[in-house]
């Protein structure tokens, strides 16, 4: 990476000569301004104002605005004479916790490097007190001709410094806030808290700009004469919603979106608070139910009874008829028993007479 500064940390009588390089990019797609009729590029030119007269950069100076429109004359040797001790050095004035700083102070972020071999070692020195006291450096660094406040912490084994606004740059947020007259329930909680872990943490390495990427989607077909379809925005915003609806429905979105990639689907809990109505309702259908279950129940209870009482009543009868059929048969055997003795007696006489004739 490129440098931008160059200069030395001041940590106390410690000095480190560091290099200044930027911790960002700007990925943005820039565009230029064109004259529709022939597509010429559109350039701004300096001019006077009182001659009308078209101005080099050499004949360009740097002048203060008065409130009252008077305009006053600074030349670079009048900046240059100022007392400027942060011109080439990153001055550490003290320590505080991270959460000392407030985001909003967040500007610039640059990475510090030691600048030559003899500065490895009271960087190493640095960025291992920042590590084990866990807090950040803030400190002043004049960059771009001005003085600016910085805040000094490690990233990885890296010193990175931010630049930050100074407290007097941030706004005071009054009259931005909703009227402290409003209410929210329990259960409106409930339900966003239940989203809140449906959703569950954001992978800041997956996010990106799909606007750009729309945009460079856009050159590409335009540059090869393809058609550009375009896309209608959906309306609805600033539109009065049901809190509680669309709080509902965003859960079950939420759920199906993280169900389907087999996340961890928060549970949503019975909301209590609701209207009494609502409760009444509930029980009251709720009771219905019960009711209309005890009497089917009821109904198919009758109905084994009468079915068992059916079936013993035809084993009864099955087996009188049995028994009856079974006496019976010894009734018939006991009748037929003397005539076919009698036939055997009458048998056995007929073959000895025949035996004696003979």
């Amino acid at each position: 990476m490129r440098s931008i500064w160059n200069g030395a940390i001041s940590f106390g009588l410690v000095s480190i000569p560091v290099k200044l390089m930027n911790a960002t990019e700007n990925h943005s797609i820039s565009f230029r301004q064109i004259h529709l009729a022939d597509g010429g590029r559109i350039r701004y030119h300096k001019v006077c104002e009182l001659d009308e007269q078209e101005v080099t950069g050499a004949e360009t100076g740097k002048a203060y605005e008065d409130a009252d429109g008077t305009v006053i004359p600074v030349t670079d040797e009048d900046l240059a004479s100022l007392p400027l001790p942060t011109a080439k050095t990153i001055e550490i004035e003290g320590f505080v916790p991270a959460s000392a700083i407030d985001p909003l102070q967040l500007d610039s972020a640059y990475y510090l490097s030691a600048n030559g071999v003899p500065a490895a070692k009271p960087y190493a020195l640095l960025r291992e007190a920042l590590k084990r006291s866990e807090k950040v450096a803030v400190a002043k660094f004049a960059l771009r001709g001005r003085e600016r406040l910085g805040m000094l912490r490690v990233v990885d084994d890296v010193i990175a410094m931010h630049g930050l606004l100074w407290p007097d740059e941030i706004r005071t947020p009054e009259g931005i806030a909703p009227d402290a007259g409003i209410k929210v329930r329990d259960a409106e909680l409930d339900l966003a808290d239940t989203l809140m872990n449906t959703l569950g943490e954001a992978d800041l390495d997956t996010l990106h700009d799909d606007y750009r990427e729309a945009v460079e989607e856009l050159v590409a077909a335009k540059a090869a004469g393809e058609t550009v379809e375009t896309v209608e925005e959906e309306g609805g915003g600033g539109q009065v919603i049901d809190l509680m609806a669309a709080l509902e429905s965003s859960v079950r979105a939420a759920k199906e979106s993280h169900g389907g990639d087999g996340g961890e689907v928060a549970d949503v809990h019975p909301i209590k608070g609701r209207k009494k109505a609502d409760s009444k309702a509930a029980t009251g259908a709720s009771g219905s139910k019960k009711t209309a279950s005890g009497k089917t129940a009821a109904k198919k209870t009758a109905a084994k009874e009468t079915t068992g009482r059916k079936t013993a009543a035809k084993k009864t009868t099955a087996k009188k008829t049995a028994a009856t059929k079974t006496t019976a048969k010894k009734t018939a055997a006991k009748k037929t028993t003397p005539k076919t003795a009698g036939k055997s007696a009458g048998k056995r006489a007929a073959s000895s007479r025949s035996r004696s004739t003979a």
